[in-house]
């Protein structure tokens, strides 16, 4: 069965938010020093080649 109009406008929207929030994520994940993204797992590297806005608001 296809999906209503509002349910694909839905998950568009909960998609687009997503990236949004991955974006800001990303960007503060950048402004911890190594030793505290090693603890969560994490490396600069990797976080350098993941899109992200710099300043959030």
């Amino acid at each position: 069965m296809a999906k209503s109009f509002l349910r694909v406008a839905l998950d568009n929207f909960v998609e687009a938010r997503q990236r949004r929030a991955n974006l800001y994520a990303n960007g503060a994940l950048q402004t911890l020093d190594d030793s505290t993204l090693s603890a969560m797992g994490l490396n600069r590297e990797e976080l350098r080649r993941k899109p992200s806005l710099r300043s959030i608001s």
